[in-house]
């Protein structure tokens, strides 16, 4: 048995571009409780910590699309009366939280055509280095943990450390136990490019996202690292504000008050051998052991279990909008090519600029999530940004 097991938490926060304003607006009553729940669950995660800096560590994923919204001052003036937004972003500087990378609006990495993944990461680096005044980030959450091996040059030119993946696409190429495949960071390579691989355990996971007993936690973590001859690191990940454990508003039956106070507590006592901490920490301490490689997959989902991205592309018509997806891609970024060649102007060069946030945005994996129910959002992201495109052609004439 372990003297120490350590915890990393993980929030993913996520809203598609104007999906708050719409929810906000929406003449349904409850659309626009939900709207008021997801930012009260934002504004919450700070407050959740203040006093207890010296035992709490929460790392904080946030789509590029949702920093957008909280950043927007005319946002921040039509949601002043439910949470002041500015103080939100600031209040995420808090010591005990750890922001980490993503995609800008929250695609499946692997499924988007490869030109735009370098956009998507280095887009959300833009905003965050600018609203948390830092020059790098340590990690990287793959939107729906979707991962495969091609994306690690792009992450190790970015400047991120390490990338969490679900523990149930790892494979060892490097001998070792259960215990150590789950609990321990690896090393995964792609050419001469490589990143460190933390493992997300899967069951621990569902567990987090449906509401869980602090006692069952503690003693669970305990069993599963029983035989690991080595300081585990075990790292959970969910949605911080989907599902009525992280939304509900009364403290006593939330995530925060009926679990993460109560696990705190006895951190502070010492009263378990459960740490929370940031995976950052652990690395300077403990490094990363064994060679892995990691198969192209997502997370679980509520009807798939993550590998072959079902979720996503699962009927005719998501299909039918990839495939429309990767040529519109191919056509935004043949122009842009065209248009350093010959030297654009500034008209032709901003046409194109708008032409590829709109491809950006249509590759928003909500778009592709609720079956064929938002498809109709991707296509309307790609006739704007072919739109952009004939403007952009127009302006070089």
């Amino acid at each position: 048995m372990p003297s120490t097991i350590h915890h990393a938490l993980v929030l993913n926060l996520h809203q598609p571009w104007g999906n708050l304003d719409a929810m906000l607006n929406d003449p349904v009553e409850q659309e626009r409780w939900h709207a008021k729940e997801c930012l009260f669950a934002y504004d919450r995660i700070p407050r959740a910590v203040w006093g207890w800096e010296d035992v709490a560590r929460v790392h904080l994923s946030a789509s590029g699309s949702l920093l957008e919204a909280l950043a927007n001052p005319d946002f921040q003036s039509r949601v002043y009366g439910i949470v002041k937004c500015g103080d939100v972003l600031w209040n995420w500087r808090n010591p005990a939280l750890d922001v980490i990378g993503t995609g800008y609006y929250h695609p499946v990495m692997p499924l988007i055509p490869a030109a735009d993944r370098k956009e998507q990461i280095q887009r959300w680096l833009g905003v965050a280095r600018h609203l948390f005044d830092r020059g790098t980030f340590h990690g990287f959450w793959p939107p729906e943990c979707g991962f495969s091996m091609e994306m690690i040059p792009l992450l190790q030119e970015a400047g991120y450390r390490y990338v969490i993946v679900d523990s149930e696409h790892i494979v060892p190429m490097t001998p070792m136990r259960w215990e150590e495949l789950r609990y321990r960071p690896h090393i995964a390579k792609f050419g001469d490019a490589e990143i460190v691989v933390i493992p997300r355990d899967r069951d621990l996971s569902i567990a987090q996202e449906g509401g869980m007993e602090v006692g069952w936690f503690l003693h669970e973590l305990n069993e599963r690292c029983k035989w690991c001859d080595f300081e585990p690191l075990v790292c959970t990940v969910t949605d911080g504000e989907n599902g009525g454990w992280f939304r509900n508003v009364r403290w006593e039956s939330n995530f925060w008050g009926a679990f993460y106070h109560p696990y705190l507590h006895q951190v502070r006592h010492g009263e378990t051998n459960v740490r929370p901490t940031f995976i950052h920490d652990y690395l300077d301490k403990h490094g990363a052991h064994g060679q892995v490689i990691v198969r192209t997959g997502a997370w679980n989902t509520g009807f798939h279990h993550g590998i072959g991205f079902v979720q996503w592309t699962g009927s005719q018509l998501q299909r039918d909008a990839w495939a429309r997806l990767s040529e519109v891609s191919k056509a935004v970024h043949d122009a842009r090519w065209r248009a350093g060649e010959r030297g654009a102007n500034p008209e032709t060069w901003r046409a194109l600029d708008e032409a590829l946030w709109r491809l950006l945005r249509a590759e928003t994996s909500c778009h592709f999530f609720w079956g064929e129910a938002w498809v109709n959002r991707a296509h309307a992201g790609l006739d704007d940004a072919l739109s952009w495109l004939a403007k952009a052609e127009a302006a070089s004439q």
